[in-house]
């Protein structure tokens, strides 16, 4: 797809990112990450919950799931970079853009859609899906360059995924995952809004995890004392890896563990093998990789990416079953990571009620959906508007149920 976007803007469509300069896509995809680089404050300018520096979306992150085969051929992630460039070939915005012929790997389910409008005769694949694939993180979607051009260019991302989805004959445009000012452009643009419920660790200035525990209830602080004793009470002691301390042994130990995960949980995991020596190759300084050892050898782990204030969890896996240590490697190592690097928060990857026990709170996400067919947008759009209402409830309920002391009451 090539068409004339706004004056002197074009919009296109690349199949492959080796075909888009790396430095030219991160200026996009974080135009801020190198201003955190030069300033002594990690916060972004009015916004301090946005990350400047999101690793899921940067051409390193993308480029390894394309190298290693996970997006692209047959997988039912084909890649469709809608790219915004003026008439001087400059790279002023990008989406990471992909044609879907199924559902998977998304994290926010629309089974139910496909079904039902298919039965009603319709064709629901293929779709336009702009995400980072296999990772429910929020983060930028529509990614724009910092410039005077910056909401023109927007404004021509969102008019280029209306002309693919036509060009493509898909049924849909899904924006999943995504964070201002993305979600009121896209809503303008007339998509509806899907939440969903996430938890979230914040850290509040906490010196040490002791500091972090005083603002919990006294039973609530016995018992995650507890549960981490237990977890290592096997004699298993904890590695935190990155940069030069991921080797292809480590790499292999932890695909053991991600993969027999997988295979219980949907029956084939997302991620091959290589994926993981690519990205670690690529992007080796952003993963902090949570490794349990014990007598001699690791037994399980958990993979989480570094942004600019945020640790992100990803995957986690074992092949031994241990009390507590899914918690221990997932959760209070990231907490301990998060206080001893100052990061702002942890976001502990999808659904989850039992983060809540463990100091995380219930975070409202957002997808924005944009359904061509008035047919089927008319009752999508009923029935999301009931669910937000129910989210906003759930969120409500589990916020009552937190382990934090009350302000108003005596400690337990």
């Amino acid at each position: 797809m090539s068409e004339a976007g706004n004056g002197d803007l074009t919009v296109r469509v690349a199949t492959s990112l080796k075909a888009v300069p790396a430095g030219a896509w991160n200026a996009c995809a974080n135009p801020h990450a190198l201003a955190d680089v030069l300033s002594t404050s990690a916060a972004p300018p009015g916004d301090p919950v946005l990350d400047r520096d999101n690793p899921f979306v940067s051409h390193e992150f993308l480029m390894a799931l394309e190298d290693s085969r996970c997006t692209g051929g047959r997988t039912g992630w084909s890649p469709a970079y809608l790219l915004v460039e003026d008439d001087a070939g400059e790279l002023l915005a990008a989406a990471p853009s992909f044609l879907k012929s199924h559902s998977q790997g998304e994290y926010v389910f629309d089974h139910s859609w496909a079904d039902a409008y298919e039965r009603a005769g319709g064709r629901y694949y293929p779709k336009l899906q702009v995400a980072a694939p296999f990772t429910p993180a929020t983060g930028p979607r529509l990614l724009v360059a910092d410039g005077p051009r910056a909401n023109e260019a927007r404004a021509a991302l969102i008019s280029g995924l209306e002309a693919l989805r036509g060009q493509t004959q898909s049924s849909s445009v899904h924006v999943t995952f995504a964070q201002e000012p993305d979600i009121a452009a896209l809503k303008q643009a007339g998509y509806l809004e899907r939440n969903d419920l996430q938890f979230h660790w914040q850290n509040e200035g906490f010196g040490t995890y002791d500091d972090f525990l005083a603002t919990l209830a006294s039973r609530k602080r016995k018992a995650l004392k507890r549960e981490r004793r237990e977890a290592l009470s096997a004699g298993i002691t904890i590695d935190v890896l990155s940069g030069s301390e991921l080797t292809e042994a480590v790499w292999d130990d932890f695909f053991s563990f991600y993969e027999d995960t997988g295979s219980r949980k949907w029956g084939r995991p997302y991620l091959n093998r290589a994926f993981f020596s690519a990205v670690g190759a690529a992007m080796g300084e952003r993963i902090v990789l949570v490794m349990a050892r014990r007598a001699g050898r690791y037994i399980a782990g958990a993979i989480n990416f570094r942004g600019a204030n945020t640790l992100y969890g990803r995957n986690w896996g074992c092949i031994e079953d241990h009390p507590f240590l899914h918690f221990e490697v997932c959760y209070h190592q990231a907490i301990d990571y998060a206080i001893a690097h100052g990061l702002a928060r942890v976001e502990a990857g999808a659904q989850g009620e039992h983060k809540l026990a463990r100091g995380y709170r219930p975070v409202i996400t957002r997808s924005l959906h944009h359904i061509a067919d008035p047919g089927l947008r008319r009752p999508v759009a009923a029935y999301l508007a009931q669910e937000r209402e129910q989210i906003a409830a759930a969120r409500e309920a589990l916020a009552a149920e937190s382990p934090f002391r009350k302000t108003d009451t005596a400690d337990d």
